[in-house]
């Protein structure tokens, strides 16, 4: 049985990281084995974030004050979560698809750029593009009229060559 000050040190450390905490997807692991749950542990870093399992009470505690109280208030079940300070649309896609692949890690809730999410949402954050995708259909976008004009001012000095050359064949540049 842990100590008060045991306990009282995870809920600083805990009440630490959801101190700037701005994307936190709250999770169920209900019967994942321990395989399973180093997979998850894989896919959680590759995507860029960590995680994390937590008591409910622990987790509500150290939550209070911060924007994640309103997703840990109240929790029932093994809970764990997942954070990242970086892109929570890489998390959330990488979460889904682990979900997917093993049914009993669920989604309880989520925070998104400080905002609480429900389960349809994190589902939908999950279909979005990721941030290389959008700058690179960015920058395509920015680039596409100034190729056009370059390639509508090459056309011009092509077809006067072209032009040109034709007319010296038919020799109707003669002198007079």
């Amino acid at each position: 049985m842990k100590k008060k000050e045991d306990k009282q040190k995870d809920v600083d450390a805990l009440r630490q990281d959801f101190g700037g905490l701005q994307n936190l997807f709250v999770t169920g692991y209900e019967k994942l084995r321990v395989s399973q749950d180093f997979e998850l542990r894989k896919v959680v870093r590759g995507a860029g974030g960590k995680y994390r399992v937590v008591k409910n009470n622990l987790a509500e505690l150290a939550s209070e004050g911060t924007p994640s109280a309103q997703v840990l208030k109240g929790l029932r079940g093994m809970t764990s979560m997942a954070y990242t300070t970086s892109d929570p649309v890489a998390l959330a896609k990488a979460l889904t698809a682990y979900a997917k692949a093993n049914p009993s890690f669920t989604f309880k809730a989520g925070i998104v750029e400080g905002r609480a999410i429900d389960v349809k949402t994190i589902h939908e954050l999950a279909t979005m593009p990721s941030k290389e995708q959008i700058f690179a259909k960015l920058l395509y976008l920015i680039n596409a009229p100034a190729q056009r004009l370059l390639t509508a001012m090459n056309a011009v000095g092509r077809n006067l060559a072209v032009v040109v050359n034709q007319g010296v064949k038919e020799n109707k540049f003669k002198e007079s």
